[in-house]
């Protein structure tokens, strides 16, 4: 008999208790799910990805567009969760680079042990690297300090796409509600080179406020609705990516 839940690893972490379980979902043909819980929240499902792709589509063809050409990205991911974002980024042959921050370093090791169906994909291509770290404080580090990449902190990069809160607003700690007020975005708009992209995941529909304090920091920008089917919810659920382009 399939087990309808198995618990795959148990850390206590400051942000609360994390999870790794695998699920079978009877309901959907026995179709096995990989979920990451966070305390009471979800963090991820396996079986909802179509925002995180997008996000990374979206980002990359805005970016390539300023950077024509194979191998020409630079490119940085907050957030590795199932690694679908990170994925999706590898997919694009224009990434010459990808550095995914996670703040949560049993998640980083989940995909070096394996114990996510992406991890060896992702542990396994020579672009793609993890950092340990909070991505937030890197973001608003000051030249010279420690930045995304630690072989050079004072590397710009072609496209920075963000995975970790829920929205602008739901927020996983309160003080990463600063990085999202202009002055936020503005330091962290100082890390990427001029034309460059900033991409966010969000959960539900555009949120007006958030949609001004992008346009304070940058000159152009747009706000894409994304429709997936929720067979949990028997219905339709949505998520927004945002994509930013920095001073040319």
């Amino acid at each position: 008999m399939l087990a309808r839940f198995e618990e795959l690893d148990f850390r206590p972490t400051p942000l609360g208790d994390l999870v790794l379980r695998r699920r079978t979902m009877t309901t959907l043909d026995n179709l096995e799910l990989y979920e990451i819980l966070l305390g009471p929240e979800f963090l991820m499902s396996s079986l909802f990805t179509e925002v995180e792709e997008q996000l990374s589509h979206r980002g990359l063809e805005a970016a390539s567009t300023v950077f024509p050409g194979e191998s020409q990205l630079d490119v940085v991911v907050g957030g590795l969760g199932l690694g679908y974002t990170a994925r999706a980024a590898l997919e694009h042959d224009s990434v010459r680079s990808l550095v995914v921050v996670d703040y949560l370093e049993p998640v980083i090791e989940w995909h070096q042990q394996g114990l996510v169906p992406l991890g060896k994909g992702l542990t396994a291509d020579p672009r793609c690297s993890f950092e340990h770290g909070d991505f937030f404080k890197r973001a608003h580090a000051n030249d010279g300090e420690l930045s995304f990449d630690p072989s050079d902190n004072d590397k710009k990069f072609h496209a920075i796409l963000l995975d970790i809160d829920h929205t602008p607003e739901f927020l996983l700690h309160d003080s990463h509600g600063s990085f999202y007020q202009p002055d936020g975005l503005r330091k962290m708009a100082e890390k990427i080179h001029p034309g460059g992209i900033f991409a966010l995941w969000s959960d539900g529909y555009p949120i007006e406020a958030f949609e001004k304090n992008l346009a304070e920091v940058f000159p152009h920008c747009e706000s894409h609705v994304v429709h997936f089917h929720n067979p949990i919810m028997g219905g339709e659920s949505t998520g927004t990516v945002y994509v930013a382009k920095t001073h040319a």
